[in-house]
């Protein structure tokens, strides 16, 4: 044993003493429970085992790619989706060349170190992240579009809301929790984590207060606090003080007879932060105004404070109250747009709208098929817009307006509801009469419509599907002729699922076909091959009808083997095209091949 390692106390001894101040602490109620001793094992991550580890070297999405996937989720807002797709895949594909290109390293420490494998930038000094600022009023998408990124590009993420950071003044502890979040949200694969995301809303809220007089200590000191882990620097991951941490190496110590030492490098970690900065249009204003001469500027003139804030200079955030050092670690700026009413209707009508699909779970749920009419789309996106709080004043529209139907249809025997524009206007009369029609047996006229909106949003959906099917065709592997456009829409509509998820669904029947053509030349050594209209078929038998694949297996050898078997044998041909027309009607379609192959 080294001489570190002799002057560790013993185990036994720290856990003792562990159990003690938690007695004191907390009465008896919470215990140690002490980890059986192992053998000694080597590090996690050591020279012997790079090799083997998992490497972050397979981002290979294009800006373009990213632009599109965001398209099916994000109405507007088109030069911020462009910004934050070209950076953000920037920043992953750089770190791809040069994780190929670059030798990686262990830390140097006296003790053992386990921790991610650091890139060694090669000829660069001090490169620059790409971290990025984001402004815009509330309830444009600034959360939701940095949720979608990173669940399709499938780094970790963490969001934290600045504010909690001003309550405890500037101490670093609680900046640095956000990496351990990260850690903890990469199941603790540390070289997984310094990959990740870091969100940070709310940012302007840590910006020093114009009023106020002296050092406003409790947010430049958050500021502060959040310059090394934006630009580079390593964080323990044990946290001191913390008995779950002390129990961590004390496991650990147990298993290895070493201390190690867990920590985290935020090189490659990406930090975006955003705001709504109420007042920063003004000094952008102010700041125009005084430099135009002559004829001078028409951004004075201007009510859009999105226009006004595309002029942002770094000075006008030092104004705003932050450090310039910390506004110098977020070079990328990016202004998203208030959303006009006729963008939350855009958004209540996307395919993927969280919003409608929520709903519609939610009274499912009750087993009660929730369907909306375009009118009633546009009448909930005027209420949502009257509230001013963009996207987040389409949740309480919705809320508002079916809070009675969502209280009572369950205890009824309805079990269809469809939103019209008569029922977002006068709710609870029309649940009154809905009541009173059901329960006089007069529903007829209910049924009717609800099918009438669901065979028209079915169109909907299909012709949203027909003009994205190129791009779409690509993103999921999948040819999507018309008629597979139709066989999508069917399945989007009876499922509450996203439309990625229900053409996924589909190329999933698709390949079960196709491994039926496999499995049956296996089995009977007869080469089937399904024609694109009799795959279309069966992929619709499957929607409708719910049966298995060995079902279809089954039927198909009933159908044809015995025919296609004697046209082998005749013939000596082993190779078979079955088209829509022959799966229905297999007698006729053999009688013909057999007329004319043995004839």
């Amino acid at each position: 044993m080294n001489e570190n390692n002799q002057n560790l106390p013993d185990p036994q001894r720290i856990e003792k003493e562990l159990s003690e101040f938690l007695n004191k602490k907390f009465g008896g109620n919470v215990k140690i429970i002490s980890p059986s001793i192992q053998p000694k094992q080597s590090p996690i991550i050591g020279k012997d085992s790079l090799d083997d580890h998992k490497r972050f070297i397979n981002f290979d999405i294009k800006p373009v790619e990213l632009i599109s996937y965001l398209d099916q989720y994000i109405v507007r807002q088109n030069r911020a989706k462009s910004i934050l797709s070209t950076k953000i895949c920037t920043h992953f594909n750089r770190i791809k060349h040069l994780e190929a290109t670059s030798q990686f390293t262990n830390g140097n420490d006296s003790d053992e170190s386990i921790s991610g494998n650091r890139v060694k930038y090669p000829a660069i000094t001090g490169s620059i992240k790409s971290n990025i600022l984001m402004l815009g009023p509330t309830g444009v998408g600034k959360t939701y579009i940095i949720k979608l990124i990173a669940k399709k590009i499938g780094v970790p993420f963490v969001k934290a809301d600045a504010t909690k950071f001003s309550e405890t003044g500037y101490v670093g502890g609680d900046v640095e929790d956000i990496i351990r979040d990260l850690v903890k949200e990469a199941n603790d694969d540390i070289e997984l984590a310094q990959y990740g995301i870091v969100y940070i809303d709310e940012i302007d809220k840590i910006a020093a207060s114009q009023n106020f007089r002296g050092a406003d200590v409790s947010r430049t000191g958050v500021q502060r606090a959040l310059l090394k882990p934006m630009e580079e620097t390593d964080i323990d991951l044990k946290v001191p003080h913390d008995p779950i941490s002390m129990m961590q190496e004390i496991d650990n110590y147990h298993k290895t007879g070493k201390r190690t030492k867990r920590r985290i490098n935020t090189a490659n970690i990406l930090f975006i932060v955003s705001g709504a900065f109420g007042d920063l249009a003004q000094i952008v204003s102010k700041r125009v105004s005084k430099q135009s001469i002559g004829f001078g500027s028409t951004l004075t003139t201007s009510k859009d404070e999105s226009d006004i804030l595309k002029h942002l200079k770094a000075e006008d955030l030092v104004e705003f109250g932050f450090e310039s050092e910390f506004i110098g670690r977020l070079p990328v700026r990016c202004v998203l747009e208030r959303l006009s009413e006729d963008d939350l209707y855009s958004i209540l009508r996307m395919p993927n709208n969280p919003v409608v699909l929520g709903k519609r779970l939610d009274f499912k749920s009750y087993g009660i098929d929730l369907i909306f009419t375009d009118d009633a789309l546009k009448m909930l996106a005027t209420k949502a817009f009257d509230e001013n709080t963009g996207a987040r004043g389409l949740v309480s529209a919705l809320e508002d307006t079916l809070i009675y139907f969502e209280e009572q249809l369950p205890s009824s025997n309805i079990k269809n509801l469809t939103v019209t524009l008569e029922l977002v206007e006068r709710p609870e009369i029309y649940l009154e009469t809905m009541l009173n029609s059901y329960k006089n047996s007069d529903s007829l006229d209910w049924e009717e419509a609800h099918q009438a909106a669901k065979d028209k949003e079915k169109l909907y959906i299909t012709d949203y599907i027909s003009k994205h099917w190129k791009n779409l065709s690509i993103r999921h592997g999948l040819t999507l002729s018309q008629y597979r456009c139709s066989l999508v829409a069917e399945y989007f509509c009876t499922h509450i699922t996203e439309l990625g998820n229900a053409i996924g669904q589909i190329k999933s029947y698709y390949e079960s076909i196709k491994k039926m053509e496999i499995e049956f030349y296996k089995s009977y050594d007869l080469n089937i091959v399904f024609e694109e209209d009799a795959v279309d078929f069966l992929i619709e038998e499957l929607i409708h009808n719910q049966i298995t694949s060995r079902e279809i297996m089954a039927k198909i050898y009933n159908d044809f083997y015995n025919g296609l078997n004697l046209l082998r044998d005749k013939s000596g041909k082993n190779r078979f095209f079955l088209s829509r027309k022959a799966l229905l009607e297999p007698e006729k379609f053999l009688n013909d091949l057999i007329k004319k192959e043995i004839a």
